[in-house]
């Protein structure tokens, strides 16, 4: 027990648990923003991924449409429900 309390009345042990309180709670910068920080650095990066793959599958198309005229009227005929004169659209939607 005096050990015990010795150790707790330590210059050096209590500046180092100030230390971590204080980085830890009342810094700018402290452990609890950093955590939020880096759940938002994941969050944009997913996003990031996301759009990136979506860019490179539009590029594709775009490029597939450019070479084939038969893609292009299948992108227009799928995306935009274009038709011919003589021809008629029925759509289906799922609930």
């Amino acid at each position: 027990m005096k050990k015990a309390l010795k150790i707790l009345r330590n210059k050096y042990f209590l500046s180092t648990a100030f230390f971590l309180v204080w980085i830890s709670f009342f810094d700018g910068n402290n452990l609890i923003h950093q955590s939020r920080l880096k759940s938002e650095l994941n969050k944009v990066k997913k996003e990031r991924k996301f759009y990136m793959d979506e860019i490179e599958r539009d590029t594709k198309t775009y490029i597939d449409i450019q070479e084939n005229i038969e893609d292009l009227e299948k992108y227009g005929r799928e995306k935009y429900l274009m038709k011919k004169d003589n021809e008629d659209i029925f759509l289906i939607v799922y609930e």
